[in-house]
């Protein structure tokens, strides 16, 4: 496979505990993503940009990440490691957007710093997944559900994620 990106925009794959506020803040510097990728013998390029929780995320980020996805021409094939939360808002605005790439998003609802498995997990489903698509388009990749974006909700009530 080509070379892939990773964009990590935030959420919560990418938040730490902070001791002085006991909040969980966003660690901009994707170190769970690089921890992770440096285990694996896969060519990948990490990218951070917005760095919030998808709650905080707007139209205008939105925009930011369509334009990055733009940016960058060699990639064909993008992760996008954001919060669960809006996830599917992100997902139906880049598909939108008609990029002509292969996009798998991907995030966690509990925080790779706290325990490192679902952000792993979820990471590798996304990466395998980009590997086996033969079809361009978004797709949401979590808690082993992968679909196309239109396929794949946030169940809040069971707190997971299911096919529609």
């Amino acid at each position: 496979m080509n070379k892939i990106l990773i964009i990590s925009t935030g959420g919560t794959f990418n938040k730490i505990y902070n001791p002085k506020t006991g909040n969980l803040d966003i660690e901009k510097s994707s170190h769970a993503l690089k921890t992770i990728a440096s285990k694996w013998l896969c060519n990948f390029e990490i990218l951070n940009i917005i760095g919030k929780d998808s709650l905080e995320m707007t139209d205008k980020d939105r925009a930011l990440l369509a334009s990055t996805i733009n940016d960058n021409p060699t990639y064909q094939n993008i992760i996008i490691v954001h919060g669960t939360d809006t996830i599917d808002i992100t997902a139906q605005y880049l598909a939108d957007e008609a990029l002509g790439k292969t996009i798998v998003l991907t995030g966690a609802m509990v925080p790779y710093s706290i325990d490192a498995t679902e952000a792993t997990a979820n990471l590798a489903s996304a990466y395998g997944y980009l590997s086996a698509l033969e079809k361009r388009g978004v797709y949401i990749a979590m808690n082993g559900v992968l679909n196309f974006y239109k396929k794949v909700k946030k169940n809040r009530k069971l707190g997971k994620f299911e096919y529609l």
